[in-house]
């Protein structure tokens, strides 16, 4: 049965939109500047301070402190806040001897989040002229703080931060994290940040580097106190007041493993697409483009066989053959099995799911939860 002029037309507008969104993913990544181990030091090496928010993080806060002093930099200061920890954490840091100050949280504000907390509570303490905001799960190659630094030395620049290698192990990790990155990576446009004029505006909270002065004069950490990304909305403020950001892909210089099992993963990927600021809107709008760019075109080509219509047949093909190209790509960038980009269609599932534990959350007004501790909405 032949389509009608005006569904032919709605499937070409279809067929373009989802290209195009698909091709979005592919042309930031391709733009996305690389640093590598041997990318050229600073010329003069400033005090950097690095500052490790760390709750309950005894089994990955060790190996991020020993990569962290055994870096090839002359003046680096490493502070850990100790958000109430109920593991060894602080055995751990003070294991580190002298070269490690453990600061203890105070008691955490009403209205805080407690990583702001912590952040701003390091930063206070910090004498560096460079404060490095990073997290308990990273590892670093030796020269990772002299080739960041390095790079902002080159390009002006008052913030520098760093998307890591991710680390996965189980088969959830494997199968979500490479579309995670996409998501990260089309949401926030972050290597537009690098064009002159660009309005995009992202730090990574893992690994950001930032002068003092232009972190102080922002407002700092409490000037986001109530927000779960405040790394993102930090990212806005430091670009507002005319910063200069830079991102970079470094997977040879760092890695991390962000979560350790599927549960982890459901509950920290929820924590960052609900946040403290919930909109339903939003939220809906996020839902329909999953179901429309990912999972609906997979329904073209059996509707296409079951309609007998060749040119929806025809179409669908296509778009399933893009579709698994293109993610079977994004996981071979990403250093994982290619065949885990075959599963894609789990991964979108997964982020559905996400978004739907958000909209019921949401609507009951419930709180986030995140490192035993529980945020209202809209705090004020």
């Amino acid at each position: 049965m032949p389509l009608a002029l005006g569904w032919l037309l709605l499937l070409l507008v279809y067929t373009g939109a989802v290209l195009f969104v698909q091709g979005i993913a592919l042309y930031l990544a391709a733009i996305m500047p690389g640093l590598e181990p041997s990318s050229p030091g600073p010329s003069r090496h400033p005090r950097v301070s690095a500052v490790i928010a760390a709750r309950d993080e005894e089994e990955d806060l060790g190996p991020c402190l020993d990569s962290l002093l055994a870096q090839e930099y002359p003046d680096l200061e490493v502070i850990v806040v100790d958000g109430g920890s109920s593991d060894r954490s602080r055995e751990v840091a003070t294991a580190r001897g002298a070269r490690v100050r453990l600061l203890e949280e105070p008691p955490l504000p009403a209205g805080w989040v407690g990583k702001n907390w912590a952040c701003s509570i390091g930063a206070a303490a910090a004498t560096g002229e460079y404060l490095l905001f990073t997290d308990a799960d990273m590892r670093y190659h030796p020269r990772a703080l002299a080739a960041s630094l390095g790079w902002a030395e080159r390009e002006g620049a008052d913030v520098v931060t760093v998307a890591p290698r991710l680390e996965t192990a189980g088969f959830w990790e494997r199968v979500v994290l490479p579309f995670y990155t996409q998501m990260v990576l089309t949401y926030f446009r972050a290597p537009r940040m690098n064009r002159p004029g660009s309005r995009a505006a992202i730090v990574n909270g893992q690994f950001w580097l930032v002068r003092r002065n232009v972190y102080e004069e922002a407002g700092g950490h409490a000037a986001v106190r109530g927000y779960v990304l405040e790394d993102i909305q930090l990212a806005r403020r430091l670009k507002q007041r005319g910063a200069k950001l830079r991102i970079a892909w470094a997977p040879e210089l760092l890695a991390t493993r962000m979560y350790r099992s599927r549960k982890e993963m459901f509950e920290g990927i929820l924590k960052n697409i609900h946040g403290t600021r919930y909109s339903a809107a939003h939220q809906l709008g996020l839902l329909a483009a999953l179901l429309a760019f990912f999972l609906f075109p997979l329904a073209l080509l059996p509707w296409g066989l079951f309609a007998g219509s060749l040119l929806l047949t025809a179409v669908g093909a296509f778009l399933l053959a893009i579709l698994f190209a293109k993610h079977v790509g994004f996981a071979i960038g990403v250093r994982e099995r290619a065949a885990y980009g075959l599963l894609f269609p789990l991964a979108a599932g997964f982020y559905v799911a996400v978004v739907l534990t958000s909209l019921v959350r949401g609507s009951a007004g419930k709180s986030i939860r995140w490192k035993g501790r529980e945020y209202p909405l809209h705090p004020s």
